[in-house]
């Protein structure tokens, strides 16, 4: 069957849809044949109406002109309409031919060197004369009515017997022409793409949702609730921002090393007048005033958890009761608060400038309560709800539902199903790295994926954690670099693909939590590994079900 790009071609007009009739009825097998292709110089835009590629022979670039068409000796007419027009066939024949060539001939793909072109004009309703002859154009190189029959014997007669010595067309050299003729360094459909246009949706529907701090600001004490991916960070962030803005000494705090490391950044981006005066992790506030560094935090002991959670929020208070009023706090806004212990909330009610009208904003999510702390701040304060997912693309955050506190509604963007790959516990560090491969394979850059565990940390976050706290969480921006990390330690950061390695080595009671935070830190994609009994024992059957675990 003849190699064409389109079985129905859009042709101008009749002529040009007997000529392609008559080269499909000829052509054999292999030769490719494709009608309109146009093709730009720094000439002007061409277009060959036919070009024809014939295995054995060469290229012919065929122009056709139908309707009355006559020569009086010094130019080409043509009658359309009604109207009388002056034309130059061989011209356009010759140099779109030229265009054509040299663009196939500078694609890298083709190794073919200079084979045989040529150009031909086919008059389909037009009778010629033996005898016709025009300085540029020998009657060998038009095809008459008469001729059209035989149109494709013509065409290869005129290629093979051309004098110079050069190759004839083989079966590869099609095969590279079809591809030199498809273009080059073409936009590929890309994951990355999509996530970035997803990404910009969520941007504006979150920065949309800064409505709410609008609606509140005549309340100083208020917590907002949110699932995953329902904007509580850009709005913890974006009200530091206008408090700060108003002028108030503001205090922008969380618990975690990677969060607090976002907020930094972030802040640091931002008018000098709109920095809030202290960005950063709970414990490191203290160490600002003057509270001794601690034990290894990563080491969890009782006297570590004691020293914490304990010891040094009580010192924290008492260098807070002690601060000048220069350096207390008009108003102190707390991301993830409900990772905090009762204990750490009176240092920062100590830090206010008035202990009873300071303002205080705190953004919980109570399904990401991963720690055995159950604090909350010790004032009343006004609970609003997010239940927009804005964040996750909607096939993510209909994964993860089940485990969140109250209905969302999905308002992200689309994107390619979840993928659980069922594994041992064992195997699942293995799989989890042929599926950060398998991403990478897929078009993702390496800052676009995160591997995240909920049990043992993967070798390669050891390795970095082992250069410094400061030192790893700086790999979380490195864009030649994957990033590694527990879940424990990304609660509030996302990235574009994830793969969730479930490797507890056995359910415990806030393992749920931590499957939750697990599966809502990808914006885009999705990848899990991990036994299929453990996942539906700790999620639960209808999250197993929207996995398609089947156990």
């Amino acid at each position: 069957m003849t190699i064409t790009v389109a079985e129905t071609p859009r042709l101008a007009n009749g002529a040009e849809r007997k000529v392609w009739q008559a080269l499909i009825d000829q052509l054999e097998p292999g030769d490719l044949v494709i009608p309109g292709k146009r093709v730009t110089d720094h000439l002007k835009d061409h277009e060959v109406d036919f070009f024809v590629a014939i295995e054995g022979a060469g290229i012919v670039c065929v122009e056709v002109k139908g309707g009355e068409v006559w020569h009086d000796g010094e130019t080409w007419w043509i009658k359309r309409r009604g109207h009388e027009h002056k034309m130059d066939p061989v011209r356009q024949a010759r140099e779109a031919c030229y265009a054509l060539r040299d663009f196939v001939e500078k694609d890298p793909r083709w190794s073919q060197g200079r084979l045989r072109w040529d150009h031909v004009v086919v008059l389909p309703n037009t009778d010629l004369a033996d005898d016709f002859a025009l300085p540029d154009c020998p009657r060998w190189k038009v095809i008459d009515r008469a001729e059209l029959p035989d149109i494709v014997a013509k065409l290869r007669q005129v290629l093979l017997g051309q004098e110079l010595d050069r190759p004839l067309l083989t079966r590869d050299g099609i095969e590279q022409l079809a591809d030199a003729l498809s273009g080059r360094g073409l936009p590929q459909r890309s994951v990355v793409a999509r996530a970035l246009e997803n990404e910009d949706a969520a941007d504006i529907l979150t920065e949309h949702q800064s409505v709410i701090l609008d609606a509140i600001k005549l309340l100083n004490r208020v917590e907002i609730r949110g699932g995953a991916g329902s904007g509580k960070t850009f709005l913890a962030m974006e009200q530091a921002r206008r408090l700060t803005r108003d002028g108030k000494r503001v205090a922008l705090v969380c618990y975690s090393h990677g969060l607090a490391s976002y907020l930094e950044r972030i802040t640091a981006t931002w008018n000098r007048r709109q920095q809030p005066a202290y960005v950063g992790e709970f414990h490191d506030l203290g160490k600002k005033w003057g509270a001794p560094e601690g034990p290894d935090e990563s080491l969890r002991t009782d006297a570590t958890v004691q020293f914490w959670e304990h010891d040094l929020p009580a010192q924290m208070a008492d260098l807070a009761a002690g601060l000048e009023p220069g350096h207390r706090f008009d108003a102190i806004v707390v991301d993830e608060a409900q990772d905090f212990a009762d204990a750490w909330w009176d240092p920062l009610l100590a830090a206010l400038a008035d202990e009873e009208t300071g303002a205080i904003y705190v953004f919980t999510d109570e399904g990401q309560r991963v720690f055995n702390r159950y604090g909350s701040p010790p004032v009343p304060l006004v609970p609003l709800i997010l239940d927009h997912n804005l964040r996750n693309t909607r096939q993510i955050a209909n994964a993860f539902q089940p485990l969140v506190d109250h209905p969302m509604r999905f308002l992200g963007g689309e994107g390619p199903a979840v993928r659980y790959v069922a594994c041992p516990r064992e195997a699942a560090m293995n799989v989890g790295d042929d599926e950060v491969e398998r991403l990478l394979d897929d078009g993702w850059r390496p800052e676009d994926v995160a591997l995240l565990t909920t049990g043992s940390r993967h070798p390669e976050q050891r390795e970095r954690q082992a250069a410094g706290s400061s030192a790893y969480w700086d790999s979380f921006w490195d864009a030649e670099q994957v990033f590694y990390g527990h879940v424990l330690g990304f609660k509030g950061l996302e990235r574009r693909a994830v793969v969730l390695v479930v490797n507890e080595e056995s359910a415990f009671d806030r393992s749920r939590e931590r499957l939750y935070v697990g599966l809502s830190r990808a914006r885009d994609q999705l990848v899990v590994c991990g036994d299929p009994e453990f996942i539906r024992e700790v999620g639960g059957p209808d999250l197993a079900r929207r996995l398609n675990i089947r156990v």
